[in-house]
């Protein structure tokens, strides 16, 4: 027999049979099994640890044939993040098409340091609810920054109610009960986390930076920094930020409560929503630091001084 019959006969049955594992792969997992299942994607996941993922919930019958599918359909750039209702009586195109629309829920990331009206405008856009509502209803410091899977239909209390029951876990009963033993109530902390989380940009600065300004508080003096001014000012029409980057003399010397320079003791309420370390650096915080002083230069590296000519030396040498 001629090699060209030969190897067309294989071709022809290596064609047959990887057509036939390609349908079979396609069709439903079980057809008979009509429940539901919660199939979960999170932010980020590459394509191959959804179908591993998958194929571990019994929703697919071939790992190869389903990524082939998605990328038959072109969807692996539009399959969405978020929680899905699947079955296995759905084929693999049918699952392929529902990852791309219908989740159920929406990932929400709010950052430390953030402020409400800033996780107003994250959370109105994920999730339409108006900015206003979720402002006057939300509690300054006390709003958990986290990565979240909400509904869609979520309202702002139901928002809110989600980042303060995860604030009441994270600051647990362990932490309240080791700041009480310093001294601290927890309006207290959270208030001072929230300045040590816009202070300091790195966490292994964030303890120094609170030992100072209990060290401050404790001595009476005012606490002098910028962060809180920055949070009097509010909206920054010309930075697009709640921010503001560049303070003057003038913005120094506002009549405000939240004037750190001008007031002793603490701001009314905290500045913003901070982390577990930035809570955690005030907890475990040392009022017996050599230092009085801070200054964080252009790259965001802190630098600290135990006198006030230390630190202009400091100001000279890193700012000017």
């Amino acid at each position: 027999m001629k090699k060209g019959p030969v190897i067309f006969f294989v071709l022809l049955i290596l064609t047959v049979f990887f057509y036939l594992f390609y349908m079979q792969g396609t069709l439903a997992f079980n057809k008979a099994d009509k429940s539901t299942k919660i199939f979960v994607i999170n932010p980020g996941d590459p394509l191959q640890k959804i179908v591993d993922n998958l194929d571990k919930e019994d929703l697919i019958r071939s790992k190869l044939v389903f990524y082939l599918v998605v990328k038959q359909l072109g969807l692996e750039r539009i399959i969405q993040a978020g929680d899905f209702r699947l079955s296995p009586a759905m084929n693999a195109y049918d699952i392929a098409r529902n990852l791309t629309h219908g989740t159920l829920d929406v990932w929400v990331t709010l950052i430390e340091g953030t402020r409400k009206e800033e996780m107003a405008q994250i959370i109105g856009k994920r999730l339409e609810i108006p900015e206003v509502e979720f402002i006057q209803n939300a509690q300054e410091g006390y709003l958990f920054p986290d990565t979240y899977l909400m509904p869609k239909d979520a309202t702002a209390g139901s928002v809110i109610s989600i980042l303060e029951n995860n604030y009441k876990q994270k600051f647990s009963l362990e932490l309240k009960q080791k700041a009480l033993r310093s001294g601290l109530s927890e309006k207290e902390v959270i208030t001072l986390a929230s300045i040590v989380e816009k202070e300091a940009r790195h966490e292994a600065d964030k303890k120094t930076v609170a030992s100072i300004l209990l060290k401050r508080l404790d001595a009476d003096w005012p606490l002098q920094v910028d962060a809180t001014i920055q949070y009097a000012l509010g909206y920054q029409a010309q930075d697009k930020s709640w921010w503001k980057k560049e303070l003057s003399l003038d913005d120094l010397a506002i009549n405000s409560p939240y004037n750190s320079y001008k007031n002793k003791g603490l701001p009314p309420t905290p500045i913003c929503n901070p982390g577990l370390t930035s809570i955690t650096a005030v907890v475990d915080a040392d009022k017996n630091t050599p230092y009085w002083y801070y200054m964080s230069d252009k790259k965001g590296s802190m630098h600290y001084a135990t006198t006030i000519e230390e630190h202009n030396a400091n100001v000279k040498k890193y700012l000017q």
